[in-house]
């Protein structure tokens, strides 16, 4: 077997960005002896894994392959798996700076030996980079991600995501948005930028395009100011003034800005005019109060406020848009009165990327499995504090 993953590294840099998963199937097998290798991307909703090879299996195909799948993307750990001929099975998780992309398969004569799959992961690591940037260059893969067809809000709304989690030494963030093929105001950004992490949170007016454009403009206001160096109360003005001078009142946004110190844990925030925050910690949920100030956008000049609260380590952040908050089937109390914090406590032991996906599948069932009625934005952050950081 020839060296790796400095092969596969060289023949994914040579390949075209739609060609990616052939020139790592190519380069897999020859640098690990592999008979076969596939990979799964999960879908919009982040219910399912879809191969990219293999169509069969996205008709139905292996249940094993599937399962077996779903666990390596949910635990982030590699899977093994025997088949009847005796081959062994290798899963391991595609992901890039924390966000989840896929899976990559990879079949062996027989079970792995350790190095081996410690070489297999460093594949996949390449493989998950490389994902990512081809992404931005072919149509392929979201095409896979894709199980229905998207309005066309939404998909303004997926490219304007950063991306659907990330991790840092001090911390891990994940959120998602639903109606995963329809959503339209609803929307989070994030940064890092050294020792500190920006999040926004957007509770987007309206439905459908007009909604996705408001939330665009407000979006990129908002990253304008950030990248010029503009502080959290900047990023708000500006954007607010924006708003407002595009739609002189008449149309504005619900916004809630934070910035973490990822050292100390200290977080500014301006509250202007909803999400929700709140705050697990143990085993307890405690909404965390602020003063709720002007929507952005809602008058000309308005001025914003920071205010402060700290956290421990360990503390859970939940960010949540009036989608979930106010989520009310009809016939029964809002989500947001009790049950999302049952849910929430559900979440203890899950990294923030299942986190965000099982307050959401209990918002479905709320609505008894229906389509949500509103747009749903869940965003979620952990903080472990400067230990984890490794620096003392």
């Amino acid at each position: 077997m020839l060296e790796a993953p400095g092969q596969v590294s060289r023949a994914l840099r040579a390949a075209p960005p739609d060609q990616v998963v052939e020139a790592a199937d190519r380069a897999i097998r020859s640098a690990l002896g592999a008979s076969r290798t596939d990979v799964f991307i999960a879908d919009y909703r982040i219910t399912g894994l879809w191969p990219v090879l293999d169509t069969d299996l996205a008709d139905g195909g292996s249940l094993a392959c599937h399962t077996m799948a779903q666990r390596c993307f949910s635990s982030q750990q590699p899977v093994t798996d025997g088949t009847d001929e005796g081959r062994c099975r290798l899963y391991l998780p595609l992901s890039v700076w924390g966000e989840r992309l896929g899976v990559l398969l990879v079949e062996l004569p027989g079970p792995p030996r350790p190095d081996v799959v410690e070489r297999a992961a460093d594949v996949a690591g390449e493989l998950a980079v490389v994902l990512r940037a081809a992404d931005r260059e072919t149509d392929r893969y979201r095409r896979v991600r894709r199980r229905e067809r998207l309005s066309m809000a939404a998909e303004m709304q997926w490219e304007l995501l950063p991306g659907r989690g990330v991790s840092h030494a001090a911390f891990d963030l994940a959120g998602q948005l639903e109606p995963a093929y329809t959503v339209g105001g609803d929307h989070f950004d994030w940064s890092v930028d050294q020792d500190r992490l920006t999040v926004t949170v957007l509770n987007g007016a309206g439905i459908g395009l007009a909604a996705a454009l408001l939330t665009a403009v407000t979006v990129n206001a908002l990253r304008n100011a950030r990248r010029s160096g503009g502080s959290l109360v900047e990023q708000a003005e500006l954007a607010s003034d924006t708003v407002f001078y595009q739609h002189r009142g008449r149309r504005y946004v619900a916004t809630l800005l934070l910035e973490l110190d990822t050292v100390t844990g200290r977080v500014r925030a301006v509250d202007a005019g909803s999400p929700h925050l709140l705050r697990l910690r143990g085993g307890t949920v405690t909404p965390i109060h602020l003063e709720q100030q002007l929507p952005l956008g809602m008058f000309a000049e308005a001025r914003y406020d920071v205010q402060e609260f700290d956290l421990e380590p360990g503390d859970r952040l939940f960010v949540v848009s009036d989608g979930v908050w106010a989520a009310d089937p009809g016939d029964r109390e809002a989500y947001g009165e009790r049950a999302m914090a049952r849910a929430m406590r559900s979440t203890r032991l899950q990294p923030p990327a299942e986190a965000v996906g099982t307050v959401m599948r209990e918002l479905h069932a709320w609505h008894a499995d229906v389509d949500l009625h509103d747009d749903a934005v869940v965003v979620c952050l952990d903080w472990r504090g400067s230990a984890g950081r490794g620096d003392g």
